[in-house]
């Protein structure tokens, strides 16, 4: 399990990737926040499902303080995510956001765990974010705003919180527990923007079967393997792993939307890959030394 942990997660943050994709294909009237919460509460319930079908949830032994800042980050990190795209832009608010995740996940663990970050993982998440900005450099919808970037990289720092916390809670906890009871409870914060926001998209067929995607496949299964993979894994490097999510969203944009991107895109897609193949390379050789 350790020698594919890596591909683990790379694997949930292509899941994580059609997440745009599947917003496109949903009604126009459907709202960023309310397509957020619907996406947990159907992730959250369906986990639990599974759970509970098993009989394999047990409330032994659970850290409560890592759950629920594990299930408060990620209610969090949805509307500050949707709203700082929505101030600022999608290519700068995707940017900021997911660029700046990587690096505060690293601090994070420098701070509260002392490990001090690799310098495999600095090359391999400086050529990530570099990537990054340039896939998004030439959109069209590029814009700065001082609270979108504010929100923005509220949503990466919420999101390495939730990575930092969730791993201390998967290794004494199953991966599905640990993810049906973490969802669950988020979904069940964000459930007031299902009555504050008009939901009625969702009984349509193009609705449904976007909700249905985004909460089973890329929430539930997504952050089930991602945690699978944060058992193995430390938080840093997962956080660059996951930055696979634009490039996939990229992909699909061009191949499924008929999107096309710039000469600059396709070089940031180049640098993206290079940071996970050298980000991968390390984890998997330092595994083999171990073992």
């Amino acid at each position: 399990m350790k020698n594919i942990a890596p591909l683990l997660i790379l694997l949930a943050a292509v899941l994580w990737g059609t997440t745009g994709t599947a917003q496109a294909l949903a009604p126009d009237d459907a709202h960023p926040i309310a397509i957020g919460a619907a996406r947990l509460a159907i992730g959250g319930s369906f986990l639990m499902l599974i759970l509970l079908v098993s009989s394999s949830l047990s409330l032994k032994n659970w850290p409560i303080k890592a759950t629920l800042l594990a299930t408060l980050s990620m209610a969090v990190y949805q509307p500050l995510f949707f709203t700082g795209v929505m101030v600022t832009g999608v290519a700068v608010g995707t940017v900021v956001t997911i660029g700046s995740a990587p690096i505060l996940s690293g601090l994070l663990e420098w701070i509260f765990l002392k490990t001090r970050p690799t310098r495999v993982w600095w090359y391999s998440t400086s050529l990530s974010i570099i990537g990054c900005i340039l896939l998004f450099a030439n959109s069209e919808s590029v814009q700065v705003d001082p609270i979108g970037i504010m929100l923005a990289l509220g949503a990466g720092l919420v999101f390495a919180t939730y990575t930092l916390v969730s791993r201390s809670v998967v290794q004494v906890q199953p991966s599905l527990s640990a993810t049906a009871v973490i969802f669950s409870l988020s979904g069940l914060m964000l459930s007031p923007f299902l009555f504050i926001f008009d939901m009625s998209w969702i009984i349509e067929i193009n609705g449904l079967g976007a909700s249905l995607h985004l909460g089973i496949v890329a929430t539930a299964l997504a952050y089930f393997l991602f945690a699978q993979g944060l058992r193995h894994v430390k938080s840093s490097t997962a956080v660059t792993l996951a930055l696979a999510e634009p490039l996939t969203a990229a992909l699909l944009g061009v191949f499924l939307l008929g999107e096309a991107l710039s000469l600059t895109s396709w070089i940031g897609i180049v640098f993206i890959i290079l940071g996970i193949v050298v980000l991968v390379s390390a984890s998997r050789r330092k595994v083999s030394t171990v073992e």
